[in-house]
């Protein structure tokens, strides 16, 4: 944590090496995050883009170092919501052609995951990826979403039942088509 702060305070003196190092930190974060929202690459593209933009311009607002990477989330949401907002909405996942890559169990793994969090709603799926996939507790994504925590919890464990649901499916049906 140590080193995410003094970045922050480098970044803070626009530094721009320590801005980038942050970025490349959050990179995967933000990529969790953006498609859980949205679907389309160029998208979740877009709105990294802009949030790292918004980062930029506006790091010299944030109050406290150490809550840089809930700052950081709560802008790209917005982003995301923005582009959703604009008319580009989201396609569904069997639209993208599927990739070839090296580690083929992983690969898998990270699509049953993909597919099974396009399969929830969208109120739990951001939450879900929130919690599992950031780290984040339900009392911090209540305030990235101005949420209850009671209501952070129900719809975490919503999310968990869907989830608990299709994978359930799935391994009774021998995998989705």
């Amino acid at each position: 944590m140590g080193e995410v702060e003094q970045l922050v305070r480098r970044a803070k003196k626009r530094d721009p090496d320590a801005f980038t190092e942050l970025m490349q930190l959050h990179e995967k974060d933000m990529y969790r995050t953006a498609s859980a929202i949205l679907a389309q690459d160029a998208d979740i593209a877009d709105a990294i883009q802009e949030t790292i933009l918004t980062c930029w311009e506006k790091i010299d607002t944030l109050q406290k170092n150490r809550y840089f990477k809930t700052w950081m989330v709560r802008i790209l949401i917005n982003k995301c919501k923005d582009i959703l907002r604009s008319g580009r909405r989201v396609v569904c996942v069997e639209e993208f052609p599927e990739r070839e890559e090296k580690n083929t169990v992983e690969t898998e793994a990270n699509l049953e995951w993909k597919e099974a969090l396009r399969g929830l709603d969208e109120k739990y799926r951001l939450i879900v990826v929130l919690f599992y996939a950031e780290g984040l507790r339900t009392a911090e994504i209540g305030k990235l979403l101005k949420l209850p925590d009671s209501t952070v919890r129900t719809r975490l464990a919503r999310g968990r039942e869907q989830m608990a649901r299709y994978y359930a499916e799935t391994e009774e049906g021998g995998g989705r088509k």
